[in-house]
């Protein structure tokens, strides 16, 4: 059975699910912490479950040849080298929905906190003072927060903020105008939002685009008096740039659950008399661990074993319901592919994977990476499922696909049309009785499975071809399984797949291409 290794502290119960679902569980918590100990402990693993303290940087990921996919407990995977995953051809997935609503109630908190300049009042009274007049706050109520995106987290905060009353006014390249109106926000762009705001409040992961999304540029545009809430990703606001502010009396006030540098044992905002600071507390609830680590074990279980996939960062999601129904298709796109791609001698331009019939109603995401991996194999090391579409773009190979509701002569077929520098060829299969089987090639209609050594010929539809051609395999020991012709116009071009029982060598193929009428002699391999 396939073996988890968990290498941050998780819940007792989800380590029971692991184990319930009959995997193999190695429950390590400290050994994040320990990079060499990890690099010898993953060697076996088909599954590393995290949190973030283990650090699955691209070394670690080549330590571990059998590794198929990293959960992380929570949302953020910056601990994890996604780059390194894919290229590997390792699935990520992480648990965007276990701590929203954790995540969501600490950044209302902390507004309040700022509001009414909670923890400065606390620890002048525990001290003894009564300095009632030195803490004079500001009401929520009727003012309006500006939420720099409206995810997951983003609209839960917004929920809570209309139920104080507040106003709330979105920027979010992605929020529609109906899910706007939907959530009751004002969907506005980031100046508007940054001139209106009374409180801002950031919930976008950290990324070339939204990194010092408050920069002292944007800090600038803010109304004087402006309170400042990130409980998202340390690095989104200058942090300089906000003390800066804060020094001038320009941000009244900020409440900071993330840091640039993490953990911050330092910091020039540390004592400042308004700003408040949580060690990065946002999931920290016993719901919220609770509910990451469940769903964490949950997806790597079902994918490890039915092969569903959820919370991909790098893949699309198939659900437990698709799997089984998805599994002979991808069986087949690979196929196909593998077909198509042993066939391809020159640099391809072009794919376009036609779905007709009821595959077309299915998920296709999977179906489409699976086959372009299978085409792209043969010609480039390193290429897998994941890994797939990132390659193809990197070398301009534009993707296309189509759908038609009706497959002529099947219930449902996948086509693939391959453009290279010198042709387009297409092939077509179809899933008959469970198994995959190729139906047309170039455009030649013919029927046969796939098998582990296959000859692929192409020739002249001329008489004593094929009584030619058994000859020459029989004089050189190979005994033929399975005979498939098909041929577009009597006495024209004609194609011969032959399922063999063993391997097809050079000198064997060299023979079949000194056959009189042979145009193209291939040995393929399933």
């Amino acid at each position: 059975m396939p073996k988890i290794l968990i290498s941050d502290k998780l819940s007792p119960t989800a380590v029971q699910i692991f184990r319930d679902r009959g995997l193999d569980v190695v429950y390590e918590p400290d050994l994040g912490k320990d990079k060499a100990a990890l690099l010898e402990a993953i060697a076996d693993a088909d599954g590393l479950a995290v949190r973030s303290a283990t650090k699955a940087t691209a070394d670690v990921i080549a330590a571990a040849p059998r590794l198929k996919v990293i959960g992380r407990a929570g949302i953020g995977v910056d601990n994890i080298d996604l780059d390194a995953a894919t290229n590997a051809g390792v699935v990520v997935m992480n648990t965007p929905f276990g701590n929203a609503i954790t995540t969501a109630e600490h950044a209302i908190a902390m507004m309040f906190a700022i509001a009414r300049q909670i923890p400065q009042a606390n620890a002048s009274t525990h001290q003894g003072k009564w300095e009632k007049s030195a803490f004079m706050g500001t009401e929520v109520y009727g003012k309006t927060l500006g939420l720099i995106g409206c995810g997951n987290i983003g609209s839960i905060v917004a929920s809570r903020a209309l139920g104080l009353k507040m106003k709330v006014a979105a920027f979010d390249p992605y929020l529609t105008p109906d899910r706007a109106v939907e959530l009751g926000v004002e969907k506005v762009d980031l100046d508007e939002l940054l001139a209106r705001a009374d409180f801002i409040t950031i919930h976008t992961p950290l990324t070339e685009q939204t990194k010092n999304i408050l920069s002292k540029e944007s800090l600038g545009k803010t109304k004087k008096g402006v309170r400042i809430i990130n409980c998202a990703r340390g690095g989104l606001v200058d942090e300089d740039a906000l003390k800066e502010a804060l020094d001038s009396g320009h941000v009244a006030a900020a409440a900071l659950d993330v840091f640039a540098t993490e953990p911050a044992t330092e910091h020039p905002l540390f004592g400042h008399k308004n700003v408040v600071c949580t060690p990065h507390l946002g999931a920290a609830t016993t719901e919220a661990q609770e509910n990451v680590a469940l769903q964490v074990a949950e997806q790597m279980a079902d994918y490890l074993l039915t092969g569903a996939i959820t919370n991909a960062l790098n893949m699309p999601s198939v659900t437990a319901e698709e799997a089984p129904k998805l599994r002979p298709y991808l069986a087949l796109a690979e196929d196909l592919g593998s077909f198509a791609g042993q066939l391809t001698e020159t640099g391809v331009k072009a794919i376009e994977i036609i779905y007709a019939g009821s595959v077309s109603k299915l998920n296709r995401k999977p179906l489409t990476q699976a086959a372009i991996a299978a085409i792209l194999k043969p010609m480039l090391q390193g290429v897998n499922i994941v890994n797939a579409p990132t390659i193809a773009s990197e070398r301009g190979i534009e993707i296309t696909e189509t759908v038609t509701e009706k497959a002529r002569n099947f219930n449902a077929t996948i086509q693939l049309k391959v453009t290279t520098e010198r042709f387009t060829r297409t092939v077509t299969g179809t899933i008959f009785g469970g198994i995959p089987r190729v139906v047309e090639i170039k455009g030649v209609e013919m029927e046969a499975t796939f098998s582990e050594h296959m000859l692929y010929v192409t020739n002249e539809d001329k008489p004593g071809f094929i009584g030619a051609l058994g000859s020459t395999l029989g004089e050189h020991g190979i005994n033929i399984a399975t005979f498939n012709l098909g041929r577009g116009t009597a006495g024209g071009d004609a194609i011969a797949l032959l399922a063999v029982d063993s391997e097809v060598t050079p000198d064997v193929l060299e023979a079949v291409r000194a056959i009189k009428h042979v145009k193209q002699a291939k040995a393929l391999s399933f």
